[in-house]
C-alpha cells in the first residue's frame, strides 16, 4: 500500500482526492463519500482521446452521409431529379411512382454506404426524437430473403400514435399514427441506418409532433411575406424563413455524474453549495479551451460536418465548463432538424470522451444557465429582408417595413412567445445570469430607435440609413475596424443584432420549433394584417409608397411598447412592462394560457397551423410534462435528503459530540466551556437544519399527495408550482449551508467545485 501511494504521490497529476480516498477506505466502510473521491481522482487523471482527423478538407467530406442535391443528381434519373426539384424548392406534390425511383437510387447509395436499415425520424412532443428501424429485407419467396427498399417504406411509416404525448387527441387503445416523409430535409445516413426525416399525425389528422405545424408556419410566412415584398420587387419568387441556433451546453466527467442521482435522472443539480471560485472572474469565457474539450469538440464537429451540419463557431461560455457550438444560417426546417441531430451527437461523442453533456437550462445552481438563442431572419431569391442597404430608397423603406412588422408580431403575441420558450428547465435559467427575463421586449440600437421616431413624430418620409463606420486605432500596425451602428444588450429577450433578430430565450434542451412555430405565425399574421390595410389605403386613391409610410406610422406607434433599450433585470422594468401592457407573468403553468386565448386561437386557425383542438392538447401535454418534471425532482430531492444527506450530517454530528465529551472529561470547566463553544454551537445548529430538513420532507410528500389527486392536468401544474416547488429551495437552503459545515470526508455528493473544474 505504501509503495502503491509513494508511486502516485510521484506522478503528475494532482493526489489529493485519490489520497483521501484511500486513507477512508482504510479508516471506514462509507462506500458512497469513497466512491466521491475515487471518481475525482479518475477525473484527473484522463487524458484527451486522441481523434484522427480526416484526409480531405471539410468541404469534401461535408454531407458525406447526406442523400442531398448532388447525391440525387448521381443516383436518380434525369427527369426523377427535376421533379424531386420541383417538389424540394416550390413544394410540388411527390406522386407514388417518383417516391418508387427515388427510394431506389436511395437504397443503392445507402448500400454502398454498409446501410441495413431504414427509419423514419420524427420530432414527437417530448422535446427528443423518435425512430423505429426496419431492415431492407423481404422474403424471394424461395426460401431466402432480399434486400428491398420501396416508395411506401420511404414515404410513409406507423408508428405507434398511443405511445407519445397526444394530449388526448389519442386513447390508450387508439394507436393507429402515421409518419410521412418530408421531402424538403435531406435524408442521411447514421451508422447502419437510412434515417428519414418525417411528420408525425394522428390517425384522424390532427398533428402529434412539431415539424408539421412548423412547415404550415414556414410555408404561411412565404405567402404573407413575397405578398408584401412584391410592393418593392415583383420580381422575388419566395421568402425564406432562416434561422441560426446557438447551442450552449455544459460537460461534466461521466464518473462524477454518475456519482450525483439528482444530475443522472433530472439533469440538473438538486443542491450544492457555489464553489468559492466560479465564474466571478471573468476567466472562463472566450478562454484557451481545454485539452479534453478541444478533442471532444473537434470529433464532433468532423461528425456533424459528414452529417451536413455546417459547424462554424466554437468556443467557451461564461460558466466553468459551459461551452457553445454554433453553424452557419440554414433554411428553418433544416437548421432545426439539425439542431436535434446535433444535440443527440452531443451526447454520444461526449461519452467516448469520458463526459456527460448536459443540455439542461440551469444544471448548476448559481451560475450562468444554457441557452440557444435563436437567430432569425427572412431572405428572398434576391437578398435579406432584414438587411439595410445603405443609399437605396426602395430597399431601405422594405427594411424597415419588415423591422416594424416583426415588433408588431412580438408586440401583439408577446405572451405568446414567452409561452413558446417557456419549461420547468428553462424557468431555473430565466432572469439573470445573462439569460434574458421572463417579460418579453425588443432592442433596437440607437440608429433603428431613431429612424422610427423620425418616422412616427414627423411628415418627412426620408429613411436614412448608414453603413458600418470606422475606427482607428493609435496604433500604426492595427488596421482600421469597421463599427457596426448599433451595440447590444444581452438582457433583451429579441434584440435586432444587423441583419437578424437574436431571440435568446429559448432555453438548451428545446426544441427550437416551439419558439419558431409561434413567431412566424404572429410574424405572417402581422404581414398579412399589413397588406390589408395598404391595399385598402391604394383602393381609395392612394399613392403605394405614401400607403406604405401611412400604415407604418401606425404600426410604430402601436407597437412601441415592445421596445426597450434599458436593464430588463431591473424591478423598474417590471412595473414598467405591466403598465405598457405587457406580459408579466412568472409562473410556467400559467403562461402556457396564451397558447389558449382567443388572439392565438384565431391566429394560428385562420393561417392553417394549428386548430383549436390541436392547441388544446398541446397545453395538457404542457402542463402534464411539467408536473411530472417537478414530481421526479421532488422525489429524488426527498430520496437524497434522507438516504444520502441526514445520515452524513448525523454521523458527523456524532463525532463532533464524541469530541465534546472528551473535552468535558479532560478539561476544567471554564476551559471546557471556551473550547467546546464552537462544537456545541455548531452541533445545535446541525439539529436545527436536521429537523428542518426532515419536516420540510415530510411535508413535500404530503404536498405532492395533494396535487397528485387533482384531476386537471392545468390545476395540477400550479399546485406543483405553487407548494412542491417553493418546498425544495426552502430545503436545499439547509442543505447547502450544511454541505459548507460539514466535514468534506463524509460527504457523499461530488461537490460543485469538483464538477466544474475537472479538465
Amino acid at each position: 500500500m505504501h509503495s502503491k501511494i509513494k508511486d502516485v504521490r510521484q506522478s503528475t497529476i494532482d493526489t489529493h482526492y485519490l489520497l483521501r480516498a484511500i486513507n477512508i477506505a482504510l479508516e471506514n466502510s462509507n462506500f458512497m463519500a469513497n466512491l466521491r473521491f475515487q471518481v475525482v481522482a479518475e477525473a484527473f487523471k484522463k487524458q484527451p482521446v486522441e481523434v484522427e482527423a480526416p484526409k480531405e478538407r471539410p468541404s469534401e467530406f461535408f454531407a458525406k452521409y447526406v442523400f442531398n442535391k448532388q447525391k440525387m443528381f448521381k443516383y436518380l434519373p434525369k427527369k426523377v431529379y427535376d421533379k424531386m426539384l420541383d417538389v424540394i424548392d416550390n413544394g410540388a406534390p411527390l406522386d407514388r411512382a417518383t417516391a418508387d425511383e427515388v427510394a431506389r437510387g436511395m437504397k443503392k447509395w445507402a448500400m454502398e454506404l454498409g446501410v441495413t436499415h431504414c427509419t423514419h425520424w420524427f420530432q414527437p412532443l417530448t422535446e427528443t426524437t423518435a425512430e423505429k428501424h426496419d431492415a431492407f429485407v423481404e422474403h424471394d419467396w424461395k426460401g431466402g430473403m432480399i434486400e428491398e427498399f420501396e416508395g411506401k417504406s420511404l414515404v410513409q411509416q406507423e408508428p405507434d400514435a398511443s405511445s407519445f404525448p397526444s394530449g388526448g387527441i389519442r386513447s390508450t387503445f387508439e394507436a393507429r399514427g402515421y409518419s410521412a416523409w418530408d421531402p424538403t430535409s435531406p435524408v442521411f445516413v447514421i451508422g447502419d441506418t437510412l434515417m428519414i426525416p418525417t411528420v408525425f399525425i394522428s390517425y384522424t389528422g390532427e398533428a402529434l409532433d412539431y415539424k408539421t405545424p412548423l412547415l404550415k408556419a414556414i410555408h404561411a410566412v412565404d405567402k404573407a411575406a413575397t405578398a408584401v415584398v412584391h410592393y418593392f420587387n415583383p420580381e422575388v419568387k419566395k421568402c425564406i424563413s432562416n434561422l441560426g441556433w446557438e447551442q450552449e451546453y455544459f460537460l461534466v466527467d461521466e464518473g462524477l455524474y454518475s456519482a450525483r442521482p439528482d444530475l443522472l435522472l433530472t439533469g440538473r443539480t438538486l443542491m450544492g453549495h457555489s464553489s468559492a471560485k466560479d465564474q466571478q472572474m471573468d476567466d472562463h469565457y472566450f478562454g484557451a479551451i481545454p485539452e479534453r474539450v478541444a478533442a471532444f469538440m473537434k470529433d464532433l464537429e468532423i461528425q456533424a460536418l459528414e452529417l451536413g451540419i455546417p459547424c462554424k463557431t466554437r468556443h467557451n461560455e461564461v460558466a466553468p465548463n459551459q461551452f457553445e457550438l454554433a453553424p452557419i444560417f440554414e433554411e428553418m426546417n433544416l437548421a432545426i432538424d439539425h439542431n436535434m441531430l446535433i444535440m443527440s451527437l452531443m451526447k454520444k461523442v461526449a461519452r467516448k470522451h469520458g463526459f456527460r453533456c448536459l443540455l439542461h437550462e440551469k444544471p448548476f445552481d448559481g451560475v450562468n444557465g444554457s441557452g440557444k438563442h435563436n437567430n432569425w431572419s427572412i431572405s428572398t431569391d434576391t437578398g435579406i429582408l432584414l438587411h439595410a442597404p445603405a443609399k437605396d430608397e426602395i430597399g431601405s423603406l422594405r427594411f424597415v417595413t419588415f423591422i416594424v412588422e416583426s415588433l408588431m408580431a412580438v408586440y401583439k403575441h408577446n405572451g405568446l412567445l414567452k409561452a413558446s420558450i417557456m419549461s420547468a428547465t428553462n424557468a431555473h435559467r430565466l432572469g439573470g445570469h445573462e439569460a434574458p427575463p421572463t417579460i418579453v421586449s425588443s432592442f433596437l440600437g440607437k440608429q433603428l430607435t431613431e429612424i422610427l421616431d423620425h418616422l412616427e413624430q414627423t411628415d418627412d418620409d426620408t429613411i436614412a440609413i448608414s453603413g458600418k463606420a470606422g475606427l482607428k486605432l493609435d496604433v500604426p500596425s492595427i488596421p482600421e475596424l469597421l463599427i457596426d451602428n448599433t451595440d447590444r444588450n444581452r438582457t433583451s429577450p429579441f434584440a435586432f443584432t444587423g441583419n437578424r433578430f437574436e431571440f435568446r430565450a429559448p432555453g438548451s434542451e428545446a426544441n427550437c420549433a416551439s419558439a419558431m412555430i409561434a413567431l412566424s405565425a404572429s410574424m405572417a399574421e402581422a404581414l398579412v394584417n399589413f397588406k390589408k390595410r395598404v391595399d385598402a389605403l391604394i383602393e381609395k386613391g392612394k399613392d403605394k409608397h405614401a400607403a406604405i409610410i401611412s400604415v407604418l406610422r401606425e404600426d410604430i406607434k402601436t407597437c412601441k411598447p415592445i421596445r426597450f433599450d434599458g436593464n430588463g433585470y431591473s424591478d423598474e422594468w417590471v412595473e414598467e412592462a405591466r403598465k405598457r401592457g405587457l406580459d408579466t407573468e412568472r409562473s410556467c403553468p400559467l403562461i402556457f394560457d396564451r397558447y389558449l386565448d382567443k388572439e392565438s386561437i384565431e391566429m394560428f386557425e385562420s393561417l392553417g397551423i394549428m386548430t383549436q383542438k390541436e392547441l388544446e392538447a398541446r397545453n395538457e401535454i404542457k402542463w402534464e410534462t411539467y408536473t411530472k418534471k417537478v414530481q421526479i425532482e421532488a422525489r429524488i430531492f426527498g430520496d437524497l435528503s434522507i438516504n444520502h444527506i441526514i445520515p452524513q450530517v448525523v454521523a458527523y454530528q456524532t463525532k463532533l459530540a464524541e469530541n465534546v465529551r472528551a473535552l468535558k472529561s479532560i478539561l476544567p470547566e471554564d476551559e471546557f466551556k471556551v473550547s467546546a463553544a464552537s462544537n456545541l454551537a455548531l452541533i445545535s445548529e446541525i439539529s436545527m437544519r436536521i429537523k428542518e430538513i426532515e419536516e420540510g420532507c415530510v411535508a413535500l410528500t404530503e404536498a405532492r399527495k395533494v396535487a397528485n389527486v387533482i384531476e386537471s392536468q392545468r390545476e395540477k401544474a400550479i399546485a406543483y408550482h405553487d407548494t412542491v416547488e417553493p418546498l425544495m429551495d426552502q430545503i436545499r437552503h439547509h442543505i447547502d449551508n450544511l454541505e459548507a459545515k460539514v466535514d468534506d470526508e463524509v460527504w457523499t455528493l461530488p461537490k460543485y467545485r469538483e464538477m466544474l473544474f475537472i479538465r
